[in-house]
């Protein structure tokens, strides 16, 4: 019985924190992960803002969304401004993306659950792309309102 309480509990842990590869931290697409850091951070950066977002929750925990494929880095500085954290970030894609090539056009759709969601991703056809990015950004905003102001719809 202990042993599938230490089992579970292992579990549980490495599904909340951000898996950390060799060569620093790997986040799925579409996700988000709480990193902490062993020395407290006034600042965090996130070197491409297209391929991740970093937000302080408090000193020593961020919260990182990984919002297209790729890779960048993580810089952390301390409140004298002395480098504390470098670390290499990659943002993995999604095996749930399905890419229709019509012609030459390019769609990407997200199909994780029986009804498939537009997903755009570079080298989609650049008005329809641009288009879903559009709608998607303004969701994010109106998200973020919502966040910090409190307010609902």
């Amino acid at each position: 019985m202990r042993r599938h309480i230490v089992l579970l509990s292992t579990a549980l842990t490495l599904l909340g924190a951000a898996p950390a590869t060799a060569s620093g931290l790997s986040i799925p697409m579409d996700e988000a992960r709480v990193v902490s850091f062993a020395k407290p951070l006034a600042q965090v950066f996130v070197a491409n803002p297209v391929v991740a977002d970093v937000r302080p929750i408090d000193a020593t925990h961020f919260y990182i969304l990984g919002k297209a494929f790729g890779s960048t880095n993580l810089i952390g500085l301390d409140a004298q401004g002395d480098q504390v954290v470098s670390e290499h970030l990659m943002v993995v894609g999604s095996s749930h993306l399905v890419t229709l090539n019509r012609g030459s056009a390019q769609f990407t759709f997200a199909c994780a659950t029986a009804r498939c969601e537009v997903s755009p991703s570079p080298g989609d056809l650049r008005p329809w792309h641009d288009d879903n990015v559009g709608e998607v950004e303004k969701r994010e905003d109106d998200g973020l309102k919502q966040a910090t102001t409190g307010a609902t719809h």
